[in-house]
Order: C-alpha cells, then structure tokens, then sequence
C-alpha cells in the first residue's frame, strides 16, 4: 500500500476531472462539488478547496469518488 501524498485540494479536483473524467458540478464556498462515472457507477464528491489535505480528508474523498490510492497515485 502507498503512502498518501501530501497534495492540495484543487490539484485533487484537477485530477479526477483530467484523468478520471469528472465533472465540476458547483462550488460553494471553498468545497469544490464533482460528478463522474467509475465502474458504470455515478458518484459525488465533495472536495475541500484547502491548500493541503489532511491524510483521513483525501481517504474520504478518494472513497466518495470510488478511485483507489493505487489508481491516485498512478495518476500523479
């Protein structure tokens, strides 16, 4: 298993919207709100606008997203 990366919300957003084809959906604040299919699956993500993530953050929002660390870090 990989260790979590330290990375900033909108690098995260950037992300799963170039690789993983995820839409931006709206912003409300400094919580960034993306939609994407993975594995013919519609899934929602919440994704907080912070310059760092912390570790249980990211876990969180690589859960709502259905990606895994493995698929993440790839994607770097």
């Amino acid at each position: 298993m990989h260790k979590l990366p330290v990375i900033g919300g909108r690098r995260v957003a950037h992300i799963l919207i170039k690789k993983f084809q995820f839409v931006f959906i709206s912003q409300k604040g400094s919580h960034i709100k993306l939609s994407g299919f993975i594995g013919g699956l519609k899934h929602t993500t919440i994704v907080p606008d912070h310059k760092t993530l912390a570790p249980g953050t990211l876990r969180g929002v690589l859960k709502m997203s259905g990606i895994s660390l493995d698929e993440f870090i790839a994607a770097l």
